[in-house]
């Protein structure tokens, strides 16, 4: 073997790929990873195959097909009244992730410190560090995961490059509300610190919630970087497909790292996106559609020894187990799928360093036989 020096000495399998293998091996029912087991729209299909059909199979636009952009900048002016340009401030992606990547990449350099919230999706920080930045670690407050933006503002400094969010958030389904907005607003105000705001779960809202998107915020969009998710919103999470909006100087930054990273996205897909952008608006639907899966969950669950924290927003809810047991959280759900059949997440892999508040994160998006077979289970610990 021919030394190297690893940019990820401290990365190995990630917790899902180890708790969907130990789900495999135990034939447990797998609540852990975030894909929903249904069907998606019928129609977006027919219109892929269409695309398909009618030669939309080779490269398209680098930064995403025109009509795709021009649809998404009328979806977002109309929400939110911002004056996003189809042309200038929107790439299409493969995926969220990806967005999340490239726009760290572009901005970071080292010993940039950025502040990120933990319990956090797990690409956050591996990527920090690869492009030798600090992850500044402030915690969310249990039980609610709400930020104390007093420490925020005190974890601040002169290296302090973004500030990372994520709402509805993931794995707690918290999320941001008015009030957090603006004392965001309030702490980057004359500052030269960037925003990446994670919203690839904007319309699977709950309880008619209004999504605080900064892009409701002219004086955070300009120095934002947000990523969203096609995946997400119309349960094709394979199709692997999300975009970034941002400011033009931000966008023309993020577009110098993708064009020589992934280049072009998709064909087909944007083109039936686009189709169906441009008839389909009822933006409402698919966050009611998701809770009518979490209502169905919790409302089983109640009958459990678990109980529920709340969910807002995403395909997920936490549980806290204490009532059952007094494990840390990876052993408790590595003994919940062998002993009994049922695969979730500990929340303690979200942190750096694990945590124990006894809590455990579902997936709430799968078909309600699957939920009510895990519930069968459940109910007999």
């Amino acid at each position: 073997m021919i030394p190297i020096t690893s940019k990820l000495p401290n990365v190995g399998t990630t917790i899902f790929t180890k708790m969907s293998v130990l789900a495999s091996e135990y034939n447990a029912i797998n609540l852990g990873q975030g894909f929903p087991d249904y069907s998606m729209d019928a129609t977006l299909i027919a219109l892929v195959n269409e695309a398909m059909q009618q030669g939309h199979n080779q490269y398209v636009h680098a930064n995403g097909l025109p009509a795709l952009r021009e649809q998404l900048a009328l979806k977002y002016n109309y929400i939110y009244g911002s004056a996003i340009n189809a042309t200038d401030n929107i790439t299409v992606t493969p995926g969220g992730t990806y967005a999340i990547y490239t726009a760290l990449t572009a901005i970071l350099q080292p010993g940039d410190e950025v502040i990120v919230f933990e319990p956090a999706y797990d690409c956050y920080i591996p990527t920090i560090t690869m492009n030798g930045a600090v992850p500044i670690l402030i915690p969310l407050q249990y039980p609610n995961y709400t930020i104390d933006w007093q420490l925020v503002q005190q974890s601040i400094t002169q290296r302090t490059k973004l500030i990372m969010i994520n709402s509805p958030h993931n794995p707690s389904g918290a999320v941001l509300s008015e009030n957090d907005m603006v004392q965001l607003q309030n702490i980057v105000a004359n500052t030269n610190i960037l925003i990446l705001s994670d919203e690839v779960y904007e319309h699977l809202i709950f309880n008619g919630i209004t999504h605080q998107s900064v892009l409701r915020y002219p004086q955070l969009a300009i120095r934002s970087f947000v990523t969203f998710s096609f995946g997400k919103s119309y349960n094709c999470t394979g199709w692997k497909l999300g975009y970034c909006i941002a400011p033009t100087y931000l966008m023309e930054e993020f577009r110098k790292v993708h064009q020589f990273n992934c280049f072009t996205c998709n064909t087909p897909l944007q083109v039936a996106l686009a189709k169906h952008l441009s008839t389909n608006t009822d933006y409402n639907q698919l966050g009611s559609f998701m809770q009518g899966k979490k209502d169905y969950f919790e409302t089983a669950m109640a009958a459990t020894k678990f109980t529920a924290l709340p969910s807002y927003g995403s395909y997920f809810q936490l549980y806290n187990y204490s009532a059952i047991s007094d494990l840390p959280e990876l052993e408790f759900a590595i003994w919940l799928t062998k002993t009994h059949g049922v695969t979730t997440i500990p929340v303690s892999a979200f942190y750096q360093t694990p945590t124990n508040n006894s809590v455990v994160r579902f997936c709430f998006a799968k078909q309600e036989s699957m939920l009510a077979a895990a519930v069968e289970r459940l109910v007999k610990i």
